[in-house]
């Protein structure tokens, strides 16, 4: 009998720290490898196809191309160096702008490791980010096709991906400066969609304007790759928004719901704005009113109630619409594809307005919204500050990796011979159509 109660006695401290390991949640790791392929979708397919419908049809694979492989170099720059810098833990002052080196390739990190947060594994987790990382330079692409080098294009990306996407993922999501200021943002409108469509604008003045610049028609090629491009992304965002909630949970629900409303609402706002002033409603712009839409609600999507989705929606349309349509004609800047207007404009009144609308709720994610004050006022400009933040870390860190890029390739810009004859058959030796 001693001895029957001493092997008890003996097991006890290991069944106790049994019991306090983390048990692998298998429905949110479903969810979330479902979320990660999501997010995937929506760039080599749904932001390609976006993007390539609205460029000439000389030029429909490179810019294909430039999206396709651009991602597939942001992944990589993103394992060897990017994750680390983002959510690695350094120490002192540098942990508010860095997570530091100790992660490269993923340094110390076992396929074992599981989530805080969600039980599921950090590998998940890690990809799940990877995906984030690769659609942000791929929307910047938009502002410079036609006319940029595909050497300078990848070298762009593999350095930019670590040296400016990845420090400010950390300030928001990596327990950074902006993480602890308070700032809210549920699935990236600053870190995303104002981090890339801002530095396409400055890609799109360093690398100056297409050959023929409003003297020449440069009309879309095919309306309806947009639109299938679109309805891509609208799909493939519920991974990027609802997947955020890092679970299968009911934070994961509300932003499915208020991605949907957003969205709807969005579109019809740019068809009807369209309708007004123009006298019809195109496609194009009902598909240009969905992007718009989803970026706006991105960083508020699991903050805000349905009201709010639908507010933001409507009023990140408009403010679309009066970027793609007034300030870039008033401004006279080329922005190929509008992803300063689109996603820069439409991300800065998302990451705004979530300081606006989001419900004072302690039970959604991060401990609720109004943290960083607890009053409404005091969020708000918490959400100025996050956007000044970001803006100027872009700024300065794309004109900087661009002059790399563009030394170590003998110049950024495309011969006027090669822009003439179009970069499908120039750069790439084929055409994206054989007609």
């Amino acid at each position: 009998m001693k001895k029957w109660l001493l092997s008890i006695a003996l097991l006890l401290p290991s069944l106790a720290l049994a019991a306090d390991a983390p048990k692998l949640d298998t429905g949110n790791t479903a969810w979330m490898m479902i979320s990660t392929a999501l997010v995937l979708l929506m760039t080599p397919a749904g932001l390609a196809l976006f993007y390539g419908g609205m460029t000439r049809s000389k030029n429909l694979l490179n810019t294909f191309a430039m999206v396709f492989v651009g991602f597939s170099v942001a992944i990589i720059a993103w394992v060897v160096a990017g994750y680390s810098i983002a959510f690695g833990t350094a120490t002192g002052d540098m942990n508010s702008v860095v997570g530091g080196f100790s992660n490269l390739m993923l340094d110390g990190i076992k396929w074992t490791d599981l989530t805080t947060v969600g039980a599921y594994p950090q590998f998940v987790f890690i990809a799940f980010q990877a995906t984030f990382a690769a659609i942000t330079v791929a929307i910047a692409s938009g502002s410079i096709i036609e006319r940029m080098k595909f050497s300078t294009w990848l070298i762009f990306v593999a350095l930019w991906t670590v040296a400016v996407y990845a420090p400010i993922a950390h300030m928001v999501w990596g327990g950074g400066y902006l993480m602890k200021a308070g700032t809210l943002d549920f699935a990236g409108g600053t870190v995303v969609h104002m981090n890339g469509g801002l530095a396409g604008l400055v890609l799109a003045f360093l690398v100056g304007k297409r050959s023929g610049y409003l003297k020449v028609a440069m009309k879309p090629m095919s309306v309806m790759l947009t639109a299938l491009g679109a309805a891509l992304l609208w799909f493939g965002w519920y991974g990027f928004n609802a997947g955020s909630a890092f679970g299968a949970n009911e934070i994961a629900g509300l932003a499915l719901l208020t991605t949907t409303i957003a969205t709807a609402a969005a579109a019809i706002t740019w068809l009807v704005i369209e309708w007004i002033m123009f006298k019809k409603p195109t496609l194009l712009g009902a598909a240009s009113g969905v992007v718009a839409g989803l970026v706006a609600i991105t960083p508020a999507t699991g903050f805000v109630d349905v009201s709010g989705a639908l507010i933001i929606g409507v009023v990140g349309s408009g403010i679309g619409f009066f970027g793609v349509a007034v300030l870039k004609k008033k401004l006279g800047y080329d922005d190929s594809l509008d992803a300063f207007g689109i996603h820069f404009l439409a991300g800065l009144w998302g990451a705004l307005a979530t300081g606006i609308f989001a419900v004072n709720d302690k039970a959604l994610l991060w401990d609720g919204p109004l943290k960083a004050s607890g009053d409404r006022m005091g969020q708000i400009m918490v959400q100025l500050e996050s956007i000044a933040v970001v803006g100027l870390v872009t700024l300065i860190g794309t004109v900087v990796v661009y002059f790399i890029a563009s030394a170590l390739t003998g110049g950024g810009r495309v011969n006027e011979e090669t822009e003439s004859l179009g970069l499908d058959e120039a750069v790439h030796g084929e055409r994206g159509l054989n007609i």
